[in-house]
């Protein structure tokens, strides 16, 4: 089976894993999001079942798959050609018990026939240290034990524990499914009591978790269920122990195919984590931007200095150097599979407003149980401060360029946003004299952007100050306030973008060659962004339009991954990826009709 990328995710903001579209775990990191990645076929070119815990119909000839309702549930049917048929539940464990929420590192699979006599094969392989070394195993009476050597890196020790006739398992042999069973994969621990019954009353309790969760969003009338199913992705993306967000579930599927575009994205950019909360936000759901400012507080305290990293590990003082491993092949055999990031090391100096425009939410929110305070505001004006000294000094940018530096005028721009909320945070703290002294940095960098930003001859901002060239961060200008949408020059800067980035209904994010060449793919949030930018003209139809065909690009269980193929549609890069959902998200709550167009007047 060729890898692709019409997977589902089940997760319970501790660990998650990729299941394709025959019922099987192609990929799952232990004991966290970032971990060693137990079981890694995705990355391991076709045809692989080593990495992989398959639940395998004998003769299957049709397979579908579907989300329980609102939930991080996965039901996946297998038919065979005779007449049979079962069904696999995956989730993992999260609910609330003794006024704290349980999720532990664990994955639960329940298996039941539903009609004719299903023969069924249970392969369970997972791998030790990035796929390099299979683990030993210890056969219980109930449970498997693979162990790795305590000396290994992993030091890995994981259990098996079914109620499945354990022989079977052990030999991966062929049987006859005649009643449910119930397999837990996680943690070496014992259980006590029933396996099925555990599995049964922990889905149960998993299910009323989620609905409830989705029950207090705000969501829009139009498009629920893609919202919906966006928002809890974005939540398994979230490291609840610390509040980190990840950028996406997976590292180094390429963006393209037969690149060497291939990163580490199981790390939280303080960039990508602001535009989650953000979407979030939007929907009611506060609690994980609670957990995220608690993050961002502890690295703004760590950085005493006042100098931030763009991106930072699910512990914000982990290391986290990028290497290339050799015992994955990667996605469809396309290496290199990289572990860490060296973003970690690089000036993008955006990261100030990023953390400042996320920690503003604290002084105005009244929905959360602790404000901000001058404490923290005096914190934040360390950044600031960081902010007035960098907004116009050569950095990475936004796009992480590897090998050149540059003035980039999104960095300005965000510089200028860390300065102007700093303004407007002070004021409403009762420091006048602080908020003036903010406004008037403010000021300074726009004024200076305003002018060295702007292209006359070709009636755009471009993307670096004197450059020529344009992206697609010039279209957040009017997001974060710095023009107005319905200023002559934004809308130059849209119609450039136009000519030059858009792809059939998807845009690129530049086009100029970077230190890999030329992109191939299309960036997905651009094209949400673009989209965001044409209803703010006053283009809402045309926005309609270019959203309800980026939806048709989403997988079949409604996920998208990163970068997007504009001539086939196929899905690239990491997956799911936070920005994408996010998109999807504000998009939707921007162009949907109001509950009150939509339903009470019958339009």
């Amino acid at each position: 089976m060729t890898a692709n990328l019409d997977l589902g995710v089940i997760g319970n903001s501790v660990v998650s894993a990729l299941v394709d579209r025959a019922g099987r775990i192609v990929w799952f990191c232990f004991p966290r999001l970032d971990g060693d990645p137990v079981f890694c076929s995705l990355l391991d070119g076709d045809e692989r079942i080593e990495g992989t815990f398959g639940i395998e119909l004998d003769g299957c000839t049709e397979t579908t798959q579907r989300y329980l309702g609102n939930t991080a549930i996965l039901e996946t049917v297998l038919r065979d050609g005779n007449g049979g048929a079962l069904r696999i539940i995956d989730y993992a464990p999260r609910f609330k018990q003794y006024d704290r929420i349980y999720r532990p590192p664990t994955l639960i699979r329940r298996v039941e026939p539903l009609s004719g006599m299903p023969k069924v094969r249970i392969r369970v392989r997972p791998r030790f240290d990035y796929g390099a070394r299979a683990p030993e195993r210890i056969l219980g009476s109930n449970h498997i034990r693979y162990y790795g050597s305590s000396s290994a890196p992993s030091g890995a020790s994981l259990r098996l524990t079914t109620d499945a006739p354990i022989a079977y398992v052990e030999a991966e042999s062929p049987f006859a499914l005649t009643q449910p069973l119930t397999l837990i994969f996680g943690v070496d621990e014992t259980f006590a009591g029933s396996v099925q019954r555990l599995g049964s009353e922990f889905m149960e309790r998993t299910r009323d978790y989620w609905i409830e969760w989705t029950r207090y969003l705000s969501v829009p009338f139009e498009w629920q269920d893609a919202v919906i199913r966006a928002a809890i992705t974005l939540k398994l993306c979230s490291f609840e122990q610390t509040g980190a967000i990840v950028a996406a579930l997976t590292t180094s599927i390429p963006e393209a195919a037969g690149t060497p575009r291939t990163w580490d994205y199981r790390y939280c950019w303080l960039r990508d984590a602001y535009f989650v909360v953000q979407a979030l936000n939007r929907l009611g759901a506060t609690l994980t931007m609670e957990d995220f400012l608690r993050y961002i507080t502890t690295v703004a305290q760590s950085e005493t200095n006042g100098v931030l990293k763009p991106v930072y590990g699910l512990l914000p003082d982990m290391a986290m150097d990028e290497r290339t491993v050799d015992s994955l092949r990667g996605y469809r055999g396309m290496g290199p599979v990289r572990v860490g990031n060296l973003a970690q090391i690089q000036v993008q100096n955006d990261s100030y407003g990023n953390v400042v425009l996320a920690a503003a939410q604290m002084f105005f929110d009244r929905r959360l149980p602790r404000l901000g305070d001058l404490d923290l505001f005096h914190r934040l004006e360390r950044l600031g401060e960081r902010a007035v000294a960098t907004a116009f000094e050569p950095d990475a940018g936004l796009w992480e360029f590897r090998s050149s530096r540059r003035i980039h005028t999104h960095s300005a721009v965000m510089c200028w946003a860390a300065c102007d909320r700093l303004a407007k945070i002070a004021l409403g703290l009762g420091e006048p004299e602080s908020s003036a002294k903010w406004r008037e940095a403010a000021d300074r960098i726009r004024t200076r952007l305003l002018c060295e930003a702007w292209n006359p001859d070709l009636d755009s901002f471009v993307e670096s100050p004197g450059g020529t060239d344009v992206d697609a961060s010039l279209l957040l200008m009017q997001e974060v306030g710095m023009v107005a949408a319905d200023d002559p020059r934004f809308r130059g800067t849209l119609a450039l973008i136009e000519k030059r980035l858009r792809r059939g209904p998807h845009l690129m994010r530049y086009v100029a060659p970077d230190d890999f060449g030329l992109p191939e793919t299309s960036f997905t949030v651009c094209t949400f962004w673009y989209i965001d930018a044409l209803a703010a003209v006053g283009r809402k139809d045309e926005a309609r339009e270019l959203f309800e065909r980026v939806l048709a690009c989403r997988n079949h269980l409604g996920l998208l991954s990163e970068d997007l193929d504009h001539r086939t549609g196929e899905l690239w890069g990491n997956f799911p990826q936070t920005y994408s959902m996010v998109g999807l998200i504000v998009s939707a709550m921007r162009l949907s009709k109001s509950w009150e167009e939509a339903f009470w007047r019958g339009s």
